[in-house]
């Protein structure tokens, strides 16, 4: 393996503006699809939204169990031929969906869209940067999740759009368009070949990564991250309206979690980038449980855009501690296949996430967050176990 860095920094941007424009398409079309369309292709089909909403955890849980298998690929031959594939099976799927009038037709476009997730979405992206640029891909990692922390304030509306204007099956063959004509081009023509920057790696030779404390501890620290993110990305109007909130307030706090992402990922590039990433990663998991103090404390429409933005940042910084801590602590060597171990724990509780936030709303109300600010505070726990051990070669 080449040293890092053997693309020039001046070269970099063109492929952080090609991977954050393809992932901004794939996160805005598969994840963010459900909480638009999952009303009217229950209606459509006389099913119940839960039945729909359970047929999207399968597909994340497919995702969750093909990210290792995923992740070994690009450690081997780059990413670029991977994204370009989860362009088409994103558009399969999605066709699938647009011709979907049974349930169990429904369900094997789901399926496909957890392929497609989990060949194209971030741990992906990140496996390519990191086969790339190796321990420098921090910069480019924070990059694209710039750009695609604005995927559910581009896609919301314009999938809200579509499904009102042509109905949603029109919406699913739109966005399959897009990735077909679109992102499929841009992912072939923005990536280099990994081959030409790097050795090729031995093809045949399965790596041995044992779990050892530190993946464990970063897997549990992830997924308690992520069950939080997809709770409050499938709940949070609601659980703002229990706060006392009228709906139009509760819509509008909610609107302010994409901006603050960005402006802490922002922030991470710029204050943030002289430390470790381990750093980042331990703030992050503090600015939801804030946001959920001040709700105690204070009173008023205010509170309630404050803590959908400190949710929001903590949000946008764990995002990329996801890519960066592994690539810090273990350096860049099966970076992907390490990746995908560390994440399918992460995959899995976003499936059950939209269902158990469900049901302890319906219990609790806004008291949920008593359960939420507990998870990010074990995240934060497990990450003050972690080993920096590759700082030095992380921050130089």
């Amino acid at each position: 393996m080449v040293a890092a860095g053997t693309i020039g920094k001046q070269s970099r941007l063109p492929v952080v503006l090609a991977l954050g424009t393809t992932q901004t398409i794939a996160w805005a079309s598969s994840y963010y699809l459900p909480a638009i369309l999952a009303d009217p292709m229950a209606r459509d089909l006389g099913v119940s939204p839960t039945w729909v909403f359970g047929a999207v955890s399968v597909s994340l849980i497919l995702s969750a169990l093909i990210g290792p298998k995923v992740g070994r690929t690009i450690d081997i031959l780059g990413g670029r031929g991977v994204l370009a594939l989860s362009n088409i099976v994103f558009a399969a799927g999605l066709c699938v969906l647009c011709i979907a009038h049974t349930k169990a037709v429904l369900a094997l476009g789901w399926l496909a869209m957890g392929a497609g997730m989990g060949l194209g979405l971030y741990d992906s992206a990140f496996a390519t940067l990191g086969r790339l640029y190796n321990t420098e891909a921090r910069r480019s990692i924070t990059g694209i999740t710039l750009m695609a922390g604005f995927a559910s304030t581009i896609g919301w509306p314009l999938t809200a759009w579509g499904a009102e204007t042509f109905g949603w099956r029109e919406t699913c063959l739109g966005w399959a368009a897009v990735h077909l004509f679109f992102a499929l081009p841009l992912n072939l023509l923005g990536i280099p070949q990994a081959s030409r920057i790097q050795q090729t790696v031995e093809r045949h030779a399965k790596p041995h990564i044992p779990m050892d404390k530190d993946m464990w501890l970063l897997a549990f620290a992830f997924a308690c991250g992520w069950i939080v993110s997809t709770g409050m990305a499938a709940h949070l109007p609601r659980i703002i309206e229990g706060m006392g909130a009228t709906t139009a307030q509760a819509i509008g706090a909610s609107a302010l979690v994409g901006p603050a992402q960005v402006f802490a990922r922002l922030v991470e590039t710029s204050l943030l980038a002289r430390y470790h990433p381990l750093i980042s990663a331990r703030l992050s998991t503090v600015a939801h449980p804030i946001g959920a103090i001040l709700t105690l404390i204070a009173s008023g429409g205010a509170v309630f855009g404050l803590f959908a933005s400190f949710h929001g940042a903590g949000n946008g910084i764990l995002t990329i501690a996801r890519g960066t801590v592994p690539l810090a602590v273990f350096g860049p060597e099966n970076y992907g296949y390490r990746l995908g171990l560390i994440g399918a724990p992460a995959r899995l509780a976003q499936a059950a996430a939209p269902l158990l936030f469900g049901i302890l709303i319906d219990r609790l109300g806004s008291g949920v967050l008593f359960v939420s600010s507990g998870l990010c505070l074990a995240a934060l726990l497990a990450l003050l176990f972690v080993k920096a051990t590759h700082a030095q070669r992380a921050v130089n």
